[in-house]
């Protein structure tokens, strides 16, 4: 429950930023009159994630078991790679994100409201489709036949929305590039677990070989049905007799993207936009004193 209470809150705070500098631009701009396509922007942005959710959910019970567990290990992968794009987008990228909506909003404001339900439903839409997708393949991992998953991801939301609120009236002010690294760090490690259980699902669907090939099993020590073998399944997606290649995958995945995740950004990522200040070290080029001499001086 906890993994996926992450995915909501982590993923919703993105889509509660994005929504609460939306909204903010458009009061401070005295262009009032503009919110109400933003708001349907968002609102359509917000049933089509939910329609995909939907589609995903309920269209994959209509299949043979092969190809469920085909399709839920393919988009367990997809969503794991979407996640991580999005974790590494966010870290490079969270400083300019809010001249860069404004920019957008700017240019959408003069070709009229259709521009601004667009920009709305791209910006809020990318979260939630992402959003639904990685949690639909977290609540596969977890293999839990309650709601408890679902009840985590809508406390998670809750928690973001909350956030986001108190964020747009200035009651709470959080080092956000600190938070986003170490939600970012924790989603790496749900993640992982996602991907093992996508390759679990392929294998269970013989396009990766069959589940005999065991790394270990540990299934006596800690038993899946225990309360402790339900945490780590609900918080890591822990399985206690995965195969080899659950393992390497889960193994490389965890160091690779760790290792890159952590290493500290590049002074280049750093610089302010060349539209900026002149950065302290260098100068404007100045004609010289020899050059400003009149001809024939």
């Amino acid at each position: 429950m906890f993994g996926n209470y992450l995915i909501g809150l982590r993923e919703g705070l993105e889509a509660s930023l994005v929504v609460c500098i939306l909204v903010a631009y458009l009061v401070k701009t005295e262009r009032r009159d503009a919110l109400k396509p933003v708001w349907a922007g968002i609102g359509v942005a917000c049933a089509i994630s939910l329609a995909f959710g939907a589609v995903l959910e309920f269209g994959s019970q209509e299949l043979t078991f092969e190809a469920q567990e085909l399709l839920g290990g393919t988009l367990s992968i997809i969503a794991v790679g979407l996640v991580t794009w999005m974790v590494f987008w966010m870290r490079r990228t969270a400083r300019h994100l809010k001249a860069d909506l404004h920019g957008k909003l700017d240019a959408a404001l003069q070709m009229g409201a259709g521009a601004l339900v667009a920009t709305a439903l791209l910006a809020v839409g990318r979260e939630g489709l992402e959003t639904a997708l990685f949690v639909w393949a977290s609540v596969r991992a977890s293999g839990e036949g309650t709601s408890a998953p679902l009840i985590g991801v809508l406390l998670g939301i809750a928690t973001a929305i909350v956030l986001g609120y108190l964020f747009y009236r200035g009651a709470l002010k959080i080092n956000l590039a600190k938070f986003f690294t170490w939600t970012g760090g924790m989603l790496v490690i749900v993640a992982a677990g996602v991907l093992a259980y996508g390759v679990h699902d392929l294998q269970e669907a013989r396009f990766l070989g069959g589940l005999a090939d065991k790394a270990f099993d540990i299934s006596a020590t800690i038993p899946p049905d225990s309360w402790y073998g339900t945490l780590l399944k609900g918080v890591f997606n822990f399985q206690p007799d995965p195969t080899v290649l659950q393992v390497v995958v889960w193994s490389l995945y965890l160091m690779v993207t760790m290792s890159f995740f952590l290493a500290p950004q590049r002074p280049s990522a750093l610089k302010t936009p060349s539209t900026g200040p002149t950065p302290v070290g260098e100068r404007t080029q100045t004609p010289s004193r020899a050059s400003q001499k009149r001809p024939g001086a």
